[in-house]
C-alpha cells in the first residue's frame, strides 16, 4: 500500500509527459520525459516505461531534497494538433 508521500510523488510525476518510442537510428526503444531528463533506452518497451517512471520519481526526489523548484511541465500530448 502506498503512503501519503508516495501518492503525492506520483501526482507530481503525473504532471510530466512520459513516453517510449522506437528509434531506428539507435536500434533501441527510447524513454523520454524532456521536461526533466534527456531520456533512457532499452530493449523492452514495457520495462523501459517502468524504468522511466522510476527515474522521473528519482529526479523529483532529488530536486525536493536539494530544495530546488521543479521545472514547469511544458510538454503535453496533442499540443500541436
Amino acid at each position: 500500500m502506498k503512503n501519503a508521500n508516495d501518492l503525492q510523488e506520483m501526482k507530481t510525476a503525473d504532471k510530466y509527459h512520459k513516453w517510449v518510442e522506437w528509434s531506428e537510428t539507435d536500434g533501441a526503444y527510447l524513454g523520454k520525459c524532456p521536461d526533466l531528463i534527456t531520456g533512457i533506452h532499452g530493449d523492452d518497451p514495457v520495462i523501459l516505461y517502468r524504468e522511466l517512471c522510476e527515474t522521473v520519481g528519482e529526479v523529483i526526489r532529488h530536486f525536493k531534497s536539494e530544495g530546488r523548484p521543479l521545472p514547469e511541465a511544458r510538454v503535453r500530448p496533442m499540443q500541436e494538433v
